[in-house]
Formats: structure tokens, C-alpha cells, sequence
């Protein structure tokens, strides 16, 4: 296995966990109420979910076609 699909596994990894925490963020109290009444999420959960998103796949990508050696 080389060392980037290393990194792309870590990478993915730290993607998920980051999904998973904006996830948990989007339930909160402040959440919701920032929801009901702006109609979006707070600026904290919406930069989790795009990093995690953007890492969970880059982390993917990585680890499919990283280099093979």
C-alpha cells in the first residue's frame, strides 16, 4: 500500500468524523432556532459539513487512484 492511500484513508476518515460532527451540530438548540427563524444553520455547522464533505471525497479519491507503487 503506498503512502497516499495512507494519507487518502486518514483524509477520509477525518472527512467523516467532520460530516458527522456538522451533523450533530445541525440538531442542537441553536441550530434549530437559527434554522426556524434565518433559515440556515449557523456559520460553525455549515464550514463542518462543506470540510467534510470536501475531505470525505478528496480522501476518497485519493485513496481509489492514489498512486500505486
Amino acid at each position: 500500500m503506498s503512502i497516499n492511500r495512507v494519507i487518502g484513508a486518514v483524509i477520509l476518515v477525518i472527512g467523516l468524523g467532520l460530516l458527522i460532527s456538522g451533523y450533530n451540530s445541525s440538531e442542537s438548540a441553536a441550530d434549530q432556532l437559527s434554522e426556524t427563524f434565518l433559515g440556515n444553520y449557523t456559520d460553525e455547522t455549515v464550514w463542518y459539513l462543506i470540510a467534510g464533505a470536501a475531505a470525505t471525497v478528496g480522501g476518497f479519491l485519493l485513496l481509489m487512484f492514489g498512486r500505486r507503487r
